[in-house]
Parts: C-alpha cells; sequence; structure tokens
C-alpha cells in the first residue's frame, strides 16, 4: 500500500499524508532461519512499527526454518481485527522466494480469505529510500563494537 508511512517518517508526515487505515496489517515476510540471532533485525523492525505506529498490526513471517510462516501469521493479524494485510517482503532483490514462492503463498492467502485484500510490496531492498540508507551506511564509519 504505497503513500502511508511508520515510525518517525509517519509522525513527520501525517499532516500532510493519507494516515495507515485503521486495523491495517503488516507482515514483515523473511526467508528463516534455525539461528535465532538471525531473527533480530526483523524482529526489530516489527517492534519499532509496534510502538511508533500502535494502530498497525505488525507480525513477522518466514518462509522456511522458524515460525510464523506466512499463512500463521495472516491468521494472527486477522484475529486481532485486521481488515486488511499488506506483506512486507524483507529481501534485499526479488529473487527465487519474492518471484515464485510468495505469489503462491499469497494466492492461497486470498483463496482462503476472500474478503480480505492482502497486498504485497515490492522487495524492501529495491525501495530507493533502502538503497539510499545502505549507501549512507556503507559510507559511514563504523559504530564501534564491543565484545
Amino acid at each position: 500500500m504505497a503513500g502511508w508511512y511508520c515510525g518517525a517518517e509517519f509522525l513527520a508526515l501525517q499532516s500532510t499524508h493519507r494516515m495507515p487505515p485503521k486495523n491495517h496489517g503488516v507482515i514483515l515476510f523473511a526467508h528463516g532461519s534455525r539461528d535465532p540471532l538471525w531473527r533480530a533485525p526483523i524482529e526489530a523492525v516489527r517492534q519499532h512499527i509496534a510502538t511508533h505506529t500502535p494502530q498497525v498490526l505488525v507480525c513477522c513471517a518466514y518462509l522456511e526454518l522458524c515460525e510464523p510462516n506466512l499463512l500463521q501469521a495472516a491468521q494472527q493479524l486477522l484475529d486481532r481485527g485486521a481488515g486488511a494485510i499488506t506483506v512486507a517482503p524483507m529481501f534485499l532483490g526479488t529473487g527465487k522466494h519474492a518471484r515464485e514462492d510468495l505469489p503462491q503463498l499469497i494466492a492461497t492467502l486470498r483463496a482462503q480469505h476472500p474478503g480480505v485484500a492482502f497486498t504485497v510490496q515490492a522487495a524492501i531492498g529495491e525501495d530507493p529510500r533502502m538503497t539510499a540508507l545502505m549507501a549512507e551506511i556503507a559510507c559511514t564509519p563504523p559504530l564501534p563494537v564491543f565484545p
């Protein structure tokens, strides 16, 4: 759903842009890993949205190796009252999972929940704002890392 924002950007722009619809759900969809530390950045994004844009219902979902999967996450949001759900693929690019696996999962969701609008954003790494942020981070001296 283009045209709405989360977090500080949302707060700064709320007077001039559309508000996210109440009870709109967002699923942060990632690959998944057996390593629980791998999930920390995705969960941090979820927490940021929950804290800074509380009217948006948000959860994470994983393609494989951990739960919840996309179908489970969608059901969680529907159980919490979501009337529409946007899936944000947390991939740097549109690889096989985004091109083939995700459309099949979305088709299943639409068949199971015909009254719910499911939209899918482009892979997050292909958003020009993410490209600019990654370039900025790459060119900035690293923060100190403590053992």
